[in-house]
């Protein structure tokens, strides 16, 4: 049975197990690996939860320095193949070792005056000269397909697309290519929603762009 779940689903399993009983260590090897954002801060909140109670000590390992951070009281960083690099907690290596910043940046979400008016503007039968995607925005749910045509016919970066379709998710371990292309077009979306979408991640987006032009380096981790 637990061979048919997905990758994310697979951790998820694995981590229950590993806690069962409360055992006086618990080691976890990349216990986010395959998941979605939404599940990993889950995930995240079980593990913290699990050390606040002092109930195991938690051992894991992962390749994501953002896990690291956010689950350990100390760290250590292995190189080469097992060359123990360096040990401390994360705001002495990062004192030590580290360069540049990490921004994270939240958007409020808009009020429904501000989603009225991205609807009129960009998701409205005016705003598009296709007579099908005329017809596509009169119904209570549009397909991933139509959504995608319907913003590059109103001209939203392309970026905002992708994060809107989900197209930059991570693929989880068991999907491929083609399975996780049919889980997007499975999808379907109601103008509010897109129009949140739209207005939140294009301002976030914004921000971004703006960073570009102030730094050489600017990595959008999640």
């Amino acid at each position: 049975m637990a061979g048919a779940l997905s990758g994310g689903n697979k951790r998820k399993l694995s981590v229950a197990l590993a806690i069962v009983g409360s055992p006086p260590i618990i080691l976890l090897d990349e216990p986010s690996a395959g998941m979605d954002p939404e599940a990993r801060r889950f995930m995240w909140r079980v593990v913290s939860q699990i050390a606040s109670d002092k109930t195991s000590a938690v051992i894991l390992t992962t390749h994501s320095m953002e896990e690291a951070e956010a689950l350990s009281t100390k760290m250590g960083i292995m190189v080469k193949g097992g060359v123990f690099k360096c040990f401390g907690t994360p705001q002495h290596i990062k004192d030590k070792f580290g360069t540049g910043f990490v921004i994270e940046i939240k958007a409020q979400m808009p009020i429904q005056e501000e989603v009225d008016e991205v609807r009129e503007s960009i998701l409205s039968p005016d705003s598009v000269e296709d007579p099908e995607l005329k017809q596509a925005l009169s119904k209570a749910y549009l397909t991933a397909e139509e959504t995608s045509k319907i913003l590059t016919a109103s001209q939203v970066p392309g970026i905002v697309i992708e994060s809107i379709l989900n197209l930059d998710a991570k693929l989880g371990q068991s999907e491929d290519e083609e399975e996780a292309a049919e889980k997007i077009l499975r999808r379907t979306f109601t103008l509010n929603d897109i129009a949140q979408d739209i207005f939140v991640k294009g301002a976030l987006f914004g921000v971004i762009e703006s960073l570009c032009q102030e730094f050489v380096n600017v990595e959008v981790i999640e």
